[in-house]
């Protein structure tokens, strides 16, 4: 067993990465505070793993289980949350468990932060990219029609349970976009785990777990680090987000759920490189090495058909649009990622020129 923890001072919490953790009893217990809890799914997640999640709490759980894709994270589902917690008379030492991937996971802990001004909640991540990502760090929240996570908050879990047997259930295509977001750490943070990644993201597409686990450890160990020195991202954990800017623009403009979330982070990623180029920060081979592994990944390394102008739309209301100023997330180097404005419109505009299918 794995175990990584968030050091937050007084809200620090484990992340357990373990085969076959889903099923033992004593894993969430001590995480659980009162008798209550209630556990929020979708409809795929809950047929497959809702039982043994049960079967694993010291008590029963109520239930909440909403529709399946990025089209329902809105508040309108959000809300269904909210009501059962009321209509179930839950207080204040209720805690509620996410059971899924990172629809699932933001919306429960946008639920804990906002139900009676805060209550405890606990991740149990079932994908990838929920596994490296979403569920570690905090960031809760739903989409807006006009922009993706505008409406949430900073909520913290009580501890993040990672059980990577479930990816013998999870699509080829969920997989791929995990390492979406696998593949982001190698870039932004360390160059000798995206050199790993090259020569073992092949047995990752294979399930082979040995490589599983040590790649979703050394990504939360990574998120984890970056999240204690930046937890509300006024710093160094916007590069947590290289590629997402343009990504969110094609998520907003395809209609949530068209294109998975690490689909549009890999395609927005290598948009993201074309501009860093152009800026003379990185050369054409870190290009080229980073498209050939989402390639291995089977993931998109072009945009689908949109305007200049469409990108320019949703990512002027991104969250890293600053008194109208539009700031990405940029690679220096491999290994180095950097928050920055300092590129001129004709360099943008060449970039979304250049890559866009």
């Amino acid at each position: 067993m794995a175990i990584t923890n968030v050091d937050l001072g007084e809200r620090s919490y484990p992340i357990f990465i373990e085969p076959a953790s889903l099923n033992q009893k004593d894993k969430l217990a001590p995480y659980i505070h009162g008798n209550q809890a209630m556990i929020v799914t979708n409809e795929t997640i809950a047929p497959l793993y809702l039982d043994a999640l049960q079967a694993a709490l010291p008590f029963t759980a109520d239930v909440v289980i909403l529709p399946d894709g990025e089209a329902y994270k809105d508040l309108e589902h959000f809300n269904q949350i909210l009501t059962a917690l009321i209509e179930k008379r839950h207080s204040r030492k209720t805690t509620l468990i996410a059971l899924g991937g990172g629809v699932v996971g933001d919306m429960t802990g946008f639920a804990a932060a906002a139900y009676q001004r805060g209550v405890n909640f606990i991740q149990v991540p079932t994908t990838l990219l929920s596994q490296v990502d979403s569920s570690v760090g905090g960031k809760t929240g739903v989409n807006h029609p006009l922009g993706k996570n505008m409406i949430g908050a900073f909520k913290q879990p009580q501890a993040v349970l990672i059980d990577p047997h479930v990816f013998r259930t999870l699509p080829e295509r969920e997989l791929s976009a995990g390492m979406a977001e696998v593949i982001k750490y190698g870039l932004i943070y360390d160059a000798d785990f995206f050199a790993w990644l090259e020569a073992n993201a092949a047995k990752m597409m294979a399930l082979d777990l040995d490589a599983c686990i040590y790649a979703i450890q050394r990504a939360c160990e990574i998120k984890a680090e970056v999240v204690a020195k930046d937890e509300t991202e006024q710093g160094i954990r916007a590069w947590l987000n290289l590629g997402h800017t343009f990504g969110h623009a094609i998520e907003a403009h395809m209609g949530y759920g068209q294109w998975l979330h690490g689909e549009a982070v890999a395609a927005g990623t290598m948009q993201a490189l074309d501009l860093s180029k152009r800026l003379g920060w990185i050369d054409q081979t870190v290009i080229d090495r980073t498209q050939a592994l989402f390639e291995i990944c089977k993931l998109p390394v072009k945009p689908p058909a949109m305007t200049r102008d469409e990108f320019l739309k949703y990512m002027a209301v991104d969250k890293k649009v600053i008194d109208g100023t539009l700031r990405l997330v940029l690679l220096e180097q491999l290994g180095k990622a950097t928050v920055t404005a300092d590129f001129s419109a004709a360099q943008l505009n060449a970039t979304l020129d250049e890559t866009i299918a």
